[in-house]
């Protein structure tokens, strides 16, 4: 009878997950608002489906920018810039301490076409390609605008074009505008800042049928010692553009589902755009009008940090190893904690939440980032880091044997306990990292034994301590405590714990954690964090079930790239209003570098492969990948009931190899 029971059980479960993505599926399809260009852009063709706002951030070395933008229900486009300087530092020079304005005005307001302002604009189409590009018309014209911050200069463009598109000549006068803006000097940590919104190409045109004129605005923002730079809107287009190029030149992603291809090359571009040029050399930064010219033991160290070696952009390696060495000036013979952030351009820190488990997210970014990058002389810059973390977790094993901390990642904003999953599973796979990384540097064998019974000892108490039956599934509790299904319970899978997988997974799936935007953080809450639900999907692939995860995964990707706010991953809702933090993206390629393709790095040159190709997909590549101090390709195809391993350096064939579906292989670079 309870075998009868557990069954009947297991079959309701099963059938309501299907009912629930069934629907979600059908949500997401009704819900899809833009479509993919044959170029991999994406645009919202202009229908009846308006009013409707939403919001993008854009990044480069000096600025970032928050677009809220949008078409209100009689046609016409609007926008709000919110712009952001790192480096132009107010008071109190904290985490958030980086000089903002915001800016409503839009050029086409300034302008006159035959001395009368232009009415009755109805937008045409969106495109998003790294850069905002807007198309509108009236009777007689044809709009455009294009958005999108310098890559190397302290400010943000506009580039607007009108054409003629009526039958007769159009006069069309373009003011000629250049507005200062001094801020307080007492608001100032080097005393006033000066924004400047210069319009550039002003005058008077006499456009005949079928001709245009251009016209550009530049926002910058200096100190008042500096000169404002020197600009050409056209040439800080190119160079915009170009950079996409290269972030979408590596790194490419090939498989039959274009929705999957697309949401990862834009993911790149979140991912890499968010660094910035810090008096302490450059700094990965989350963005959302927050979190700027500072790092995170999380977002940076533990989420972003492993993923560049992989794109191979090197001002990403460049800011990777900057934010462990950051980190590593914190290392003390007493074993206080590492601070959680260390934010103002490396001048200050922030621990506000006490000890969230940093010395485990640290060790592990750092050893899988040493790892993946194949960089000798990096990896010996890091051992110290690494080394300490961990001996600073194993100082913080309580007497059932995982590791204590005040909090976690969410500092508080959900209950943590005592000693929480996440911090455990991430100690347990930095400790196997570092041994892999300890033998390629000729460290102490006896250390990493030390290292390899630890992990050992670590798993099983993860086991004991954190696992249970938590409504109906027999996974993890999340703390001691708990009582209530949490996203986070994906952690083990995602580092090799596989123990609870079968229940796991169903609960992470099941209608108490699976809403329409993922992984709700705590069961029967409309909270969520896409953190979770990116660790989860990877989790999953990585466990093994790659067509239940391949489903959520598409559906995911969808909304996020193709629904009403696009096309990045995000950090949270309520809190944030589902910002685009960067960090986030790296962890949306990881789902494919880590879990679809199951690299796992074990060396500076060798890595284990698990490839995960979906039972419907014939083939799957992943080209031009960096890591490991390399340039190849993967390419993994059905043959019959095997799959076909291709590894290309450059042109030469390196590995052919046929290989049981779900094995795992070593590969020597």
């Amino acid at each position: 009878m309870k075998l009868f029971s557990e069954k009947k059980r297991k079959l309701f479960l099963l059938t309501l997950t299907a009912l629930f993505f069934i629907s979600n599926i059908a949500f997401s399809q009704d819900d899809q608002r833009w479509q993919i260009n044959s170029d991999g852009t994406i645009s919202w063709q202009i229908n009846n489906a308006i009013p409707h706002d939403d919001h993008i951030e854009m990044s480069s070395k000096k600025v970032s920018c928050v677009l809220r933008y949008g078409v209100a229900a009689d046609g016409s486009f609007h926008a709000t810039r919110s712009l952001i300087w790192p480096m132009l530092r107010t008071v109190p020079n904290n985490t958030h301490a980086s000089f903002t304005r915001q800016f409503a005005q839009d050029a086409f307001d300034l302008v006159t076409v035959n001395y009368k302002p232009i009415t009755e604009e109805k937008t045409v189409s969106i495109t998003l390609n790294g850069t905002l590009l807007i198309k509108s018309k009236t009777n007689a014209l044809e709009l455009t605008r294009q958005f999108f911050p310098s890559t190397a200069l302290a400010g943000y463009n506009e580039i607007y074009t009108i054409k003629n598109t009526s039958e007769k000549n159009s006069i069309v006068e373009i003011p000629k505008s250049n507005t200062i803006y001094t801020s307080d000097p007492t608001k100032g940590t080097e005393g006033s800042y000066k924004v400047q919104v210069q319009l550039f190409n002003d005058g008077t045109f006499n456009l005949k049928p079928n001709e245009s004129v251009t016209f550009s605005v530049f926002y910058s923002g200096v100190k008042t010692s500096e000169s404002v730079p020197t600009v050409n809107a056209e040439e800080e287009k190119n160079k915009r553009i170009d950079l996409i190029r290269e972030i979408w030149s590596k790194l490419i992603l090939e498989t039959p589902d274009q929705v999957l291809n697309t949401e990862f090359a834009f993911a790149k571009i979140r991912a890499a755009e968010s660094i910035f040029e810090t008096k302490n050399g450059p700094m990965h930064g989350p963005g959302g009008e927050s979190y700027y010219a500072a790092i995170w033991a999380n977002d940076q160290a533990e989420y972003v940090g492993p993923f560049f070696p992989y794109l191979g952009y090197e001002y990403g390696n460049q800011a990777s190893l900057n934010a462990y060495l950051q980190f590593a000036k914190f290392i003390n013979k007493d074993y206080k904690p590492i601070p959680s952030s260390i934010v103002a351009e490396g001048t200050d820190i922030w621990a506000g939440a006490g000890d969230r488990g940093d010395g485990a997210m640290i060790a592990y970014g750092a050893a899988r980032y040493a790892l993946s990058r194949g960089n000798v002389d990096e990896a010996k810059q890091l051992w110290p880091l690494i080394e300490w973390c961990l001996e600073y977790c194993h100082r913080k094993i309580n007497a059932e044997g995982v590791v204590a901390s005040d909090s976690d990642e969410l500092e508080g904003r959900l209950p943590a306990g005592k000693a929480n999953l996440n911090t455990s599973s991430l100690y347990y796979d930095a400790l196997n990292s570092a041994i892999y990384l300890g033998k390629v540097l000729g460290k102490n064998e006896s250390l990493l034994k030390i290292y390899k019974t630890e992990a050992e000892k670590l798993k099983t108490a993860i086991e004991n301590y954190f696992g249970a039956k938590v409504e109906g599934f027999e996974t993890y509790k999340y703390y001691k405590e708990n009582d209530v299904l949490r996203a986070w319970i994906c952690t083990p899978l995602t580092m090799g714990i596989y123990d609870r997988k079968d229940g796991t997974i169903d609960a992470l799936f099941s209608p108490r954690l699976w809403t329409k935007d993922g992984l709700a953080s705590i069961a029967g809450d409309k909270i969520f964090w896409d953190r979770s639900t990116l660790y989860a999907l990877r989790g999953v692939l990585a466990a093994g079930e790659t067509d239940k995860a391949l489903d959520f995964l598409h559906y995911y990707s969808n909304r996020r790239l193709l629904g009403d706010h696009v096309p990045y991953p995000v950090e949270a809702y309520p809190e944030g209003d589902q910002r685009h933090l960067s960090a986030e993206s790296g962890l949306y390629c990881r789902i494919f570098t880590e879990g679809l393709f199951g690299i796992h790095p074990t060396g500076l040159r060798s890595f284990d492969f698990t490839p995960r190709l979906p039972k419907n997909w014939s083939i799957m590549k992943l080209k031009g990948i960096h890591a490991f101090e390399c340039d190849f390709d993967i390419t993994v195809e059905r043959a019959g009931k095997n799959l076909r391993l291709k590894i290309t350096d450059g042109k030469k064939l390196a590995i052919n190899k046929v290989i049981k579906d779900g094995t795992t292989i070593n590969i020597k670079l």
